[in-house]
């Protein structure tokens, strides 16, 4: 298979421009996606656009990965029902530090390689065009009823909030990014998700008009759960791949934990395995789906990707130490097995606290496991919550020192994945 039937089988490919399989497979092409400096990690709603970069690179084509330190201080309007806040410079540098380290694990961007990776940011050709020259050189070739076709633009603009001029003026600036990396890098493809659609071809009508040239684009389509929530969220917010912010156990647990359908789609679309291995896979899964071998090859293989195989290794010892035997009574985990649950969240608690006795749902809240006593308490109600592994019904229960594990550690479970370790202080 060529790259575009290999995304097309993959569900990594929604719309394409005619023209744009033959400029492929006519000659090595240089091919971009933008990257939103919104913060100092991606996250794996970032994963498809790097695995498109990667997968064009295997294929034998220049990825480049631009970073907006321009165009994120301006804010991109695409799926948004409101302006963001913007950010300043010194915020903008630090996250595009961290985007780019990250960009590195996963590209190959060494001299020797005749397709290798850059990493572009567009500030840097944008810092030096005067607001009268951009409007007089860029702005006269895209007229604003062109721009405000756009889906992205007459959803602001029949909405509640409607649109800025700065956000207005983003498919503007981010057209003009592929007519300057189509000028200055040869770059004639420019990739994204589906909702980029319309910046991505006012970006190849500026090549057109401004540079009587030919450009490129394709999109794949914005990553959805079949049961209607958002892809990359949980209740503890974004799954980002920055192992600080999202411990590689919690990643684990994240495609670990999505349902057949979901798992069905996202093996194709998130690992590099081949169509013959998946089919093997879903065969075995369908035979006996109790074993989720689906399931545990997704977060293996994603595991892995991201965050090592050492990590992966970890992931999977703290996940059998507390889902292997979860009848066996909490004290079977020596200090060593609690102090070594890789991934899990760690709190420190007041020991003077709990040896005076302190109702389970003040600790819950005070200890940050629940964002609230209201919570807590509903959750402790409906069964959801278990402390050493026993379950609390009883609101007015109290957490006293005889409920700490080595005289030390209680572990708390929230719901049946999501597990807590509390040590007295």
């Amino acid at each position: 298979m060529n790259l575009i039937e290999e995304l097309r089988w993959r569900g990594m490919l929604q719309d394409i421009m005619p023209g744009t399989e033959g400029q492929l497979a006519k000659e090595m092409t240089s091919a971009y996606i933008g990257f939103d400096p919104t913060a100092d990690s991606l996250h794996i709603g970032s994963l498809v656009p790097i695995l498109l970069l990667v997968h064009l690179q295997k294929a034998g084509h220049k990825p480049i990965a631009l970073v907006g330190g321009a165009t994120g201080m301006v804010g991109d309007p695409s799926g948004k029902s409101e302006e963001r806040n913007l950010l300043d410079e010194e915020t903008l540098n630090r996250n595009i530090a961290g985007i780019k380290a990250q960009l590195e694990k996963f590209l190959d961007f060494s001299d020797s390689s005749e397709n290798a990776a850059e990493i572009v940011n567009n500030y840097d050709w944008f810092k030096n065009i005067p607001f009268i020259d951009f409007l007089r050189d860029v702005g006269k070739h895209i007229t604003v009823n062109y721009m405000m076709a756009k889906d992205s633009v007459k959803k602001r603009i029949d909405g509640d909030t409607g649109i800025s001029y700065t956000e207005f003026a983003y498919q503007l600036m981010q057209g003009y990014d592929f007519y300057w990396l189509y000028t200055h890098k040869n770059c004639k493809l420019q990739m994204g998700g589906s909702d980029q659609w319309g910046n991505i071809t006012t970006g190849t009508e500026l090549v057109r008009r401004k540079a009587g040239g030919e450009a490129f684009a394709f999109t794949c389509p914005l990553i959805t759960k079949t049961d209607g929530g958002k892809f990359g969220k949980t209740e503890k917010g974004n799954i980002w791949l920055d192992a600080e912010k999202t411990p590689p156990y919690q990643f684990y647990q994240f495609w670990l934990n999505a349902s057949d359908d979901d798992a069905a789609r996202w093996i194709r679309i998130f690992t590099f395995l081949q169509k013959e291995e998946i089919e093997t896979i879903l065969t075995e899964h369908r035979l006996d789906a109790g074993q989720r071998r689906l399931q545990k090859k997704l977060a293996q293989e994603l595991t892995c990707f991201i965050h090592g195989h050492e990590e992966y290794e970890k992931a999977i010892e703290t996940t059998a130490k507390l889902f292997a035997n979860q009848h066996a009574p909490a004290d079977s985990l020596s200090i060593e097995d609690l102090e070594g649950l890789e991934g899990v969240i760690k709190f420190e608690y007041p020991s003077q606290k709990i040896n005076e006795g302190i109702d389970i749902v003040s600790f819950l809240a005070e200890t940050t496991i629940f964002p609230s006593k209201g919570e807590a308490r509903k959750t402790i109600q409906g069964g959801g919550v278990s402390i050493n592994r026993n379950k609390a019904q009883d609101i007015s229960l109290k957490v006293t020192a005889s409920d700490l594990l080595h005289e030390q550690y209680i572990l708390i479970q929230k719901g049946r994945k999501n597990y807590y370790l509390v040590k007295a202080v």
